[in-house]
């Protein structure tokens, strides 16, 4: 997103990965602030590399943050992902593995949690399985400062069991709903990235 930083430093590369986590992490949790829709709105559409496979979905993706009004797109996240009872769409990684809530692969990602040293943020409303928080935690993972947890061996884990496990079917949900404007491209965006990770970690494998 920042194109001034040159990505042939594996350094760059990671920040740039940690970036786009973040990103996710705000966009998936709450309707995005009047600030950072400014920012998609100048955001740089081509990638430094052309011709890259996350070029195209991100320049849709910047299009319909320029298309829609700050309201329209707080009204669609409401619409899609808020409301009382069921959502439109659910953003939790349970409801993809196990078709329920709370269920099994909650558990497990606890359990995960707690061997990385890592404790549920007490400010956040939503559980562990949500969206944003795997995001957060990749984040983490890769940007963290403590080698033993973020490293490259732990991301290959978490991303395999708690991300890659059920993000496409999450965004094939989102993509699938009439009324998924803004978050529809940020599902194309999210899923191409989603596959260059998955990638990336089986040619470590």
């Amino acid at each position: 997103m920042n194109d001034s930083i040159p990505v042939s430093s594996a350094l760059d590369e990671e920040t740039a990965r940690a970036e786009v986590y973040g990103l996710l992490a705000a966009l998936f949790y709450a309707p995005p602030t009047p600030e950072l829709l400014a920012q998609l709105r100048v955001a740089v559409t081509e990638a430094p590399a052309p011709g890259g496979f996350l070029e195209e979905p991100w320049r849709q993706f910047v299009g319909s943050a320029r298309e829609l009004s700050d309201q329209q797109v707080a009204d669609e996240y409401d619409a899609l992902f808020g409301g009382v009872g069921k959502p439109e769409v659910y953003l939790f990684g349970s409801y993809y593995l196990s078709g329920f809530l709370n269920e099994k692969p909650l558990a497990a990602l606890r359990g995960d949690l707690a061997a990385l040293g890592l404790t549920r943020d007490e400010t956040m409303n939503e559980t562990e399985d949500h969206f944003a928080c795997v995001c957060e935690v990749m984040r983490y993972l890769i940007a963290g400062d403590d080698v033993e947890v973020a490293n490259l061996t732990q991301q290959q884990k978490f991303f395999s069991a708690h991300v890659q496990s059920w993000a496409p079917a999450l965004c094939d949900a989102i993509a699938a709903h009439p009324k998924a404007r803004f978050y529809g491209a940020l599902a194309g965006f999210t899923a191409a990235f989603v596959s260059v990770e998955t990638q990336g970690f089986d040619l470590m494998g």
